[in-house]
């Protein structure tokens, strides 16, 4: 990996080069697809900023810190762009295993949703009371009974609810807007 240095109010000694060599070679153990490497010191009144960019293919990582002296600036960004380095890796293998799942289901046949089935129900609708066809639907054994209703002259459906109250639908029109 190609690693360029650059440094503003300071100067740059083999010592710190080195040790930003060492710790973004540390970055490589991560993530190997790492093209090239940036390292930007530099020092704001009287705090230390260290950032490090680093470029892989499709991916490019950023980490910036601020500390009393140099090194420690350095080291807070190498953990940090570390951190990133993990997680995005970790997202690759999850993403990986995933479509290995889907690929493995994929080849086992998987059985198809059963149709729904559709049954058609011709009633007679005879004009009644709403309680009169709630006895003909017991006597019938139906879960719903449809009528028309003698008071109003409307298609009416009458059903049993889930707290074992009868229920009536009438139909309303929609108000215009």
């Amino acid at each position: 990996m190609e690693i360029q240095l650059t440094a503003k109010h300071l100067k740059v000694t083999p010592a710190i080069r080195d040790y930003v060599q060492q710790k973004m070679d540390k970055a490589q153990k991560y993530f190997d697809h790492i093209v090239w490497g940036q390292c930007f010191l530099y020092i704001e009144k009287r705090a230390h900023n260290a950032e490090i960019v680093l470029h892989a293919p499709g991916q490019t990582f950023r980490a910036l810190a601020v500390a009393a002296d140099l090194y420690s600036a350095v080291d807070l960004a190498s953990d940090k762009i570390d951190h990133q380095l993990k997680k995005f890796k970790e997202r690759v293998k999850s993403r990986h295993k995933t479509t290995a799942r889907s690929a493995d289901s994929d080849a086992l046949p998987t059985p198809a949703p059963a149709p729904i089935k559709t049954i058609v129900v011709k009633q007679a609708v005879e004009p009644m009371t709403p309680e009169e066809a709630v006895e003909e639907m017991e006597e019938l054994g139906h879960s719903f009974r449809l009528f028309q209703n003698k008071d109003s002259h409307q298609i009416n459906l009458v059903y049993r609810g889930n707290d074992d109250a009868y229920r009536v639908l009438q139909p309303v029109k929609k108000a215009a807007r």
